[in-house]
């Protein structure tokens, strides 16, 4: 369908269902990608969207990534309220995939749900498992293949109806046995998948509220490093499914909105640890269990087994062994690259014998330390706090201050500061679960700079994702008693549930960081009880093997 095909059909009242208000979750949209895309007619339909009504950057959260910013989207409140920062959740030194359950703040189709409005939510991050509601969710990114859904069984009918339905693709990045053109062929079908799914369930249940997320366009960012041609096959299947989706559901108000932007690194990536081990705040060790990634459970997750949290194999433990004598497997590659035989044993080592077999943080031993690239901020080992902290409780205020001093310090190979911002949590963070959060924020100066976590002699590298996340990304809205002259300033990602509630008529909550944008009139917030995550048996199956694959892990 046709950009003017899609307006026109909005604006008609014409169509089977007709939902009061769809959001379309574009990860990583923003203008700069949406512009150039438009020039070569790429997006039709979203173009016409934007045209019908206002649109305007979405300032995202700190960190901008997928697994806090969807779920700060859908509840309106900072991860110091919803309590999820990264890809993985942290118990002590330990760590485990995060999860729907995770999050502990009400979501918009919750809220929706206590007035009697049901909603169909398909491929939505941080989902799984999903809530009980009047309607259907499909859970999607970092939930396992076939994960349970709302109501039960409702999978299977939606592979009946449209013959397949997969969260991720049916290869590992890196799997050389595919061409370029196959994978980018199965994204777009992914892509089709999810249009299709939420056409039929949007039929079959006739929501008031309809929310449906396309991952790919984030991804194929990181796996292809933006090469243009993939990125707009990738954003032309989209489009077609948006104009699809439009036509069937002809929904009354169409929101877009996404959780961060997209754009390049053009500055060598950053080795925060190897700074913190020479200023005596961190400690290294060889053997142990790695740095924490959700990737050492993808396959895991994949498969459908049980994947809550991660321990060595025999041959991983085998290589942390090895690894405390001295016989790491980066010499091991030494010797094989010298013998002409390093990317053959690269394709064949299991990953987890890597990280086990390399040097890695010593957490319990160190002051400080990144955790997890994706945190955008240090983490320090406080006595009382943590399980064997070694900062005094009564010393944490002049450590903390003498860290971010000598953070502020680091310059860059050009003379330019590595960070534009340095501070304390509490500047981004409040809530019952602001204590998760790391205790000092370090934002990367324009976001040029990619934040390794892992140990190593260099501070600076070569740039390991060269395109990556930005923090403005896009907000738009359109439709039915939407007021379009009015100037969307300033607008963040918190404000998206309160705006989408009061657009439907219903409360927003009190406890939400985000204000109504001025495009609706604002209904009165109230307060709601404490939100408890549906009662229901769950298969957590292996999930943490799927982030390395798309690009998030190191």
């Amino acid at each position: 369908m046709t950009g003017n095909a899609a307006k026109a059909r909005t604006e008609s009242g014409e169509g089977r269902n007709r939902m009061d208000a769809l959001l379309i979750g574009i990860d990583a949209g923003c203008l700069s990608v949406f512009d150039r895309l438009s020039d070569e007619d790429v997006i039709p339909n979203l173009r016409a969207l934007l045209d019908a009504g206002v649109s305007a950057p979405l300032e995202s959260q700190i960190p901008p990534w997928t697994p806090s910013a969807w779920p700060s989207m859908f509840t309106g409140v900072n991860p110091g309220k919803h309590g999820v920062y990264g890809f993985t959740g942290f118990d002590g030194y330990d760590f485990h995939v995060v999860k729907g359950e995770d999050v502990r703040a009400h979501r918009i189709w919750t809220l929706l749900d206590r007035h009697d409005r049901s909603s169909v939510v398909v491929n939505v991050p941080v989902t799984h498992p999903p809530d009980e509601i009047d309607g259907a969710i499909v859970p999607g990114f970092i939930g396992p293949e076939d994960p349970p859904c709302q109501p039960e069984g409702i999978l299977d009918d939606v592979r009946d109806e449209i013959g397949d339905y997969r969260v991720y693709p049916n290869y590992a990045r890196g799997d050389d046995s595919l061409t370029d053109a196959e994978k980018i062929e199965e994204y777009c079908r992914l892509v089709e998948m999810r249009g299709e799914a939420f056409q039929y369930l949007s039929g079959r249940f006739e929501p008031d509220f309809g929310f449906l997320q396309f991952q790919k366009t984030d991804t194929v960012f990181h796996e292809f490093d933006g090469e243009w041609e993939k990125v707009k096959q990738v954003y032309a299947a989209t489009d077609e499914q948006i104009g699809e989706v439009l036509e069937a559901c002809n929904p009354k108000q169409v929101f877009v909105a996404s959780d961060h932007g997209m754009g390049r690194y053009e500055k060598p990536e950053f080795r925060v640890n190897a700074f913190l081990e020479d200023a005596g705040y961190l400690e290294t060790t060889l053997g142990g269990k790695g740095m924490p990634t959700w990737n050492l459970m993808r396959d895991d997750l994949r498969s459908g087994e049980q994947a809550d949290e991660w321990e060595p194999s025999a041959s991983e433990r085998l290589a942390a062994k090895l690894a405390s004598v001295g016989i790491t497997t980066h010499r091991i590659g030494v010797v094989l690259e010298r013998l002409g035989l390093a990317e053959f044993a690269k394709a064949h080592a299991p990953d987890g014998v890597v990280r086990t077999g390399n040097e890695q943080v010593d957490f319990p031993n160190s002051k400080a330390y990144v955790r997890a690239r994706t945190e955008l901020g240090v983490r320090m080992n406080v006595e009382g706090r943590d399980p064997e902290g070694v900062v005094p409780e009564d010393e944490y205020d002049d450590v903390r201050a003498a860290l971010i001093a000598d953070l502020e310090s680091v310059t860059a190979p050009d003379g330019e500061p590595v960070f534009e911002t340095v501070a304390p949590r509490e500047e981004y963070f409040e809530g019952p679960y602001a204590d998760d959060a790391v205790d000092i924020v370090t934002i990367p100066n324009d976001f040029q700079h990619f934040l390794s976590a892992e140990p190593a002699d260099e501070y600076f590298a070569e740039t390991t994702e060269p395109w990556n996340h930005k923090l403005e990304g896009i907000f738009a809205a359109s439709g039915e008693g939407l007021d379009a002259s009015e100037p969307l300033e300033s607008a963040h990602l918190y404000d998206v549930a309160p705006t989408i509630l009061s657009a439907l008529g219903v409360p927003y909550s009190d406890r939400m960081d985000g204000r109504v944008l001025p495009i609706v009139e604002a209904t009165e917030p109230t307060t709601y009880p404490d939100y408890a995550a549906s009662d229901r048996d769950t298969v957590d199956a292996g999930v943490e093997d799927r982030l390395a694959d798309l690009g998030y892990v190191e």
